[in-house]
């Protein structure tokens, strides 16, 4: 009998990796299914989240519209891509220059796509611009380009696209948003505003077009950290503020987001906000105890004022 209960316990390990290995070969090959063949336009691509995005994308057999404001960039992204697929499998990639910033150019480009593919069956809003500073110092020119970079930008190239897919009741559109769509944070004032616009429009937009078949979904990762970055361990000692902001501002990595993205697109997800529980409790404190939170986040401003910074 003892020797059963020894020998059970390797095979159930045995047996639940078998399991999990299973469930990861499907939904492996779900996810290829639900791209293969597919027209995806994936904005800044050459970011880090859009390289990865475009990877995923790539290797499942999506038919890619690459879009940067770096022509370079771009066609080194485009030779990363075709040098380790296989060509029998996935498509070339199609790299078109759009600076979102730059709203004129934005309806050339979307009749560039069509033409060239006839239909867009999934677009994906990555495109981004971050400015931090006191709101005083923030000049309205660069708020408003930021406004034209995260909200005018993405909803114009949006607008121009989502005719053909109500034409044809089928498509999907993911916004790349922030937790800075569900709440502010200090000296992040333009930013902040751009995403909770962006938020409130595809939030809108999702009910008008739900009747046609057209999926929005909005996916809220906090920060998108850099590749070879990693943050520090916390530290409970330091006031409560410095411990919240430090969790607050631990982001995920972009390999992380691209393999959500994918999944919000396989199982057509309308809203995924990725952040460990410390942002995800602050979400539900700024709802249901908006004066406790704002006292933490001005009790945190104001000691930050108060402590020179080096340099």
């Amino acid at each position: 009998m003892g020797v059963m209960a020894v020998l059970m316990l390797p095979l159930l390990l045995l047996g639940i990796s078998g399991l999990l290995f299973i469930y990861q070969e499907v939904s492996r090959l779900w996810s290829k299914s639900a791209v293969q063949n597919k027209v995806v336009v994936i904005t800044d691509a050459i970011s880090g989240l859009g390289k990865e995005c475009a990877r995923v994308f790539h290797t499942g057999g999506a038919r890619l519209v690459l879009c940067g404001k770096n022509w370079e960039r771009l066609e080194n992204l485009y030779d990363a891509l075709i040098s380790v697929a296989d060509p029998s499998k996935t498509f070339t990639p199609k790299l078109v220059l759009l600076d979102l910033s730059d709203i004129s150019c934005v309806p050339d480009v979307a009749k560039e796509v069509l033409d060239c593919y006839g239909c867009v069956d999934i677009l994906i809003n990555n495109a981004s611009v971050k400015v931090k500073g006191p709101a005083h110092k923030i000049s309205l020119e660069l708020d408003k380009k930021i406004m034209d970079a995260n909200y005018f930008g993405p909803i114009t190239l949006t607008k121009a696209l989502l005719p053909n897919m109500i034409s044809r009741r089928t498509g999907q559109i993911v916004l790349v948003n922030n937790i800075q769509g569900k709440f502010g944070i200090p000296f992040r004032t333009a930013y902040a505003a751009s995403k909770h616009a962006a938020l409130g429009f595809f939030d809108c937009l999702r009910a008008e077009v739900e009747e046609y078949d057209v999926v929005i979904s909005t996916v809220s990762p906090t920060f998108i950290r850099s590749y070879h970055v990693y943050p520090e361990q916390g530290n409970w000692e330091a006031s409560i503020w410095k411990f919240f902001f430090r969790k607050l501002t631990h982001g995920v990595h972009p390999v992380e987001v691209a393999e959500e993205v994918m999944r919000t697109v396989r199982r057509k997800k309308q809203e995924v906000f990725m952040a460990n529980p410390i942002p995800k409790a602050a979400v539900y404190v700024r709802t249901f105890f908006p004066e406790f939170f704002f006292a933490v986040v001005a009790c945190g401003v104001k000691e930050k004022l108060n402590v020179p910074e080096e340099g």
